[in-house]
């Protein structure tokens, strides 16, 4: 999934290194959605003439999908789950036997990998579940009292952090386009502007299995040009693990 502002360069990409020895006509682009930008006074902002506008959010894919007939060719050609994950990760495994035959034997239809948290003040989403319906909350919105809530290991409660490694069936992914994602709100250099979240999806399946995993094994993030969660330490957790297998 690609947006308009990097369609065209994530394209040429892929071309200039001839698709990385995968068949061109195998891979698929498709573009998500954009909402209008407001000011904090609540106005549109208008652009060279139009409405500023901006991606809406990772949750926009099954919209996406859908609008561009994306989950029609997928079922033309009998693919039956799909994986998505955030590409600022590069430790990512979007393959794995082991999980994919995990969620099949349980009989679900979607799935995510997690790891531990760090610590209870990490800024990461975790696990959840609200009004008996499978969710993620947001570090924001988890209270101090659930955010160091402890079992009777001393483990974290609330300590399956989300990594955006989701596995879901096809007809999962068809269901959720067909609902209305909420919007979260959020601010960019003082312009607001809305996102839909994959994890909103999941509320329309009754459970989902979470499976932890090691996170110096699947979890290197690059969020931040350079110090904690950049290419720098992304880079070394990813030699740290290849160059002793």
């Amino acid at each position: 999934m690609t947006s308009n502002q990097n369609n065209k360069q994530t394209i040429d990409f892929f071309e200039e290194h001839d698709y990385f020895g995968y068949e061109k006509q195998k891979i698929k682009f498709f573009i998500q959605g954009e909402l209008p930008m407001l000011t904090e006074q609540g106005k549109m902002l208008i652009e060279n003439g139009l409405i500023k506008v901006a991606a809406d959010g990772n949750g926009g894919v099954y919209t996406a999908l859908k609008k561009q007939k994306m989950i029609e060719d997928m079922k033309s050609k009998k693919i039956k789950w799909v994986y998505i994950y955030g590409v600022d990760n590069i430790m990512v495994k979007p393959i794995d036997p082991i999980f994919i035959g995990l969620t099949v034997k349980q009989n679900m239809q979607i799935a995510s990998k997690s790891v531990a948290k760090a610590y209870p003040e990490e800024k990461v989403g975790v696990y959840c579940k609200r009004d008996g319906k499978p969710s993620i909350v947001e570090y924001i919105e988890l209270p101090e009292k659930m955010r160091i809530q402890c079992d009777k290991f001393g483990g974290l409660i609330y300590g399956d952090a989300n990594i955006v490694s989701h596995l879901l069936s096809i007809d999962a992914v068809e269901k959720i386009s067909n609902q209305n994602l909420k919007y979260h709100l959020a601010i960019k250099n003082n312009l607001y502007k809305f996102e839909a979240f994959i994890f909103d999806g999941f509320k329309f399946l009754d459970d989902m299995l979470v499976m932890r995993v090691k996170r110096e094994e699947e979890f290197a993030p690059i969020k931040n040009k350079e110090g904690l969660d950049s290419p720098e330490t992304a880079k070394k957790i990813y030699n740290d693990f290849y160059n002793k297998i």
